[in-house]
């Protein structure tokens, strides 16, 4: 794939759409085994959206965050896990494109390098010569057992006395992994548990995380590429909509699959399709997958104009986003509770899509970037006057 620009992002799309029927082929095996199939790691290899926040110097495509939201929101389609840690993936590689050029060389030598992170703070790293000694544990820690280095945040002593928030590389081999995930939903994306145990950290993989959060980074050759003089939370909470809208979406698909031939059972409705309450429910569910989808595409076109021009970002217009995640989040699952409700007994059966949809659309809202209320709050105290409470804005 060497186009670029629309023909770039409709040849994405197209190979996450291509990818649907494999997921959902693959869906069942990865929600009771807990990780991506390889089947699927190979398709999402030799698709090329791996690539999509690869600097274009290493073979990369630096994809506008539409193409990104699109491409995510087709694999939710086919599987809510997949889609959920391709975002994390995506988002890890984007913070490699932070991270001191040579570093890059490093990590990008691998065509095909998996990416995985974690960015609240879980260790402490203690100066040593050359670099930092690591200590501690991040859980939620999605995709790592496919991946080969981890973004990982940890905090190191300050002159003051304090403890300073910083971002570190690790390969993957260092960390020790433990098999927790054994979760209700978002089940196929293996969020295990990473601990660190003495690991040296050269001091070049080290870089502060205020200034990363605020969009400044060390890298000098992507300095002048538009993706990367996005703000890291805003491009974080863009990339992490656009499962919902997958799941939302093939919430819809999976319903239409059964309406027609399933009965309503103690009626006399030989179809549910002809059902009026069948009609209602299929409409509300449709207005809020497309509100989803607003939310979600319209952060991702500010994110794209704002860093095409290089405008600066106000408080308020980083809170604005967090409240379109929380939006977006809230209508996805607004609507997968409506069809699931809709889907009937017969729908308890874990071979029928619509409960495992449901149970990833739940843990999504659960997460506590993503969470509705926590984003609508943080964005009611911004534009009442009061800062915000929280760093990761």
């Amino acid at each position: 794939m060497t186009t670029m620009g629309a023909s770039q992002h409709a040849d994405l799309v197209r190979c996450a759409s291509k990818m649907v029927p494999l997921l959902r082929e693959k869906s069942v095996w990865m929600d009771e085994n807990r990780r991506l199939h390889d089947d699927v790691d190979e398709a999402l290899t030799e698709s090329g959206i791996l690539k999509m926040r690869v600097p274009t110097r290493y073979g990369g495509y630096e994809s506008d965050m539409r193409t990104v939201v699109d491409v995510l929101s087709e694999l939710g389609r086919g599987d809510g896990s997949t889609a959920w840690t391709v975002a994390t993936w995506a988002i890890s590689t984007w913070m490699m494109g932070l991270f001191p050029d040579e570093v890059q060389d490093e990590v990008f030598s691998d065509p095909n390098v998996r990416i995985s992170g974690i960015i609240r703070p879980g260790a402490m790293a203690m100066p040593t010569d050359g670099g930092y000694i690591v200590n501690g544990k991040w859980s939620f820690n999605s995709g790592v057992q496919q991946s080969a280095w981890n973004i990982n945040s940890a905090v190191i002593p300050s002159q003051d006395g304090g403890v300073v928030p910083v971002m570190i590389a690790i390969p993957t081999a260092s960390l020790q992994i433990i098999d927790d995930w054994h979760t209700s939903g978002l089940r196929g994306s293996g969020s295990a548990t990473t601990v660190a145990k003495d690991i040296f950290v050269p001091i070049e993989r080290v870089i502060e995380m205020g200034p990363v959060l605020q969009g400044h980074h060390k890298s000098v050759l992507n300095g002048e590429s538009p993706i990367f003089r996005a703000p890291f939370m805003p491009t974080a909470c863009a990339t992490v909509s656009a499962p919902a809208v997958g799941l939302a979406l093939a919430a819809k698909e999976t319903f239409f699959e059964r309406v027609f031939d399933r009965k309503i059972t103690y009626t006399d409705y030989e179809a549910q399709a002809q059902a009026p309450v069948t009609h209602l429910e299929i409409a509300e569910a449709t207005s809020k997958i497309d509100e989803a989808s607003f939310h979600a595409h319209r952060s991702a076109d500010m994110i794209d104009s704002k860093t095409q021009d290089g405008d600066e970002w106000t408080l308020e217009e980083r809170a604005w986003i967090r409240l379109n995640l929380g939006a977006a989040c809230q209508r996805a699952k607004e609507a997968v509770d409506i069809l699931s409700s809709a889907s009937g007994g017969s729908s308890a059966y874990l071979k029928v899509p619509i409960q495992r949809i449901q149970r990833d659309v739940q843990v999504l809202n659960l997460h506590a970037i993503l969470h509705p209320a926590t984003n609508f709050e943080l964005y009611g105290r911004i534009v009442c006057g009061l800062g915000p409470n929280t760093a990761y804005i």
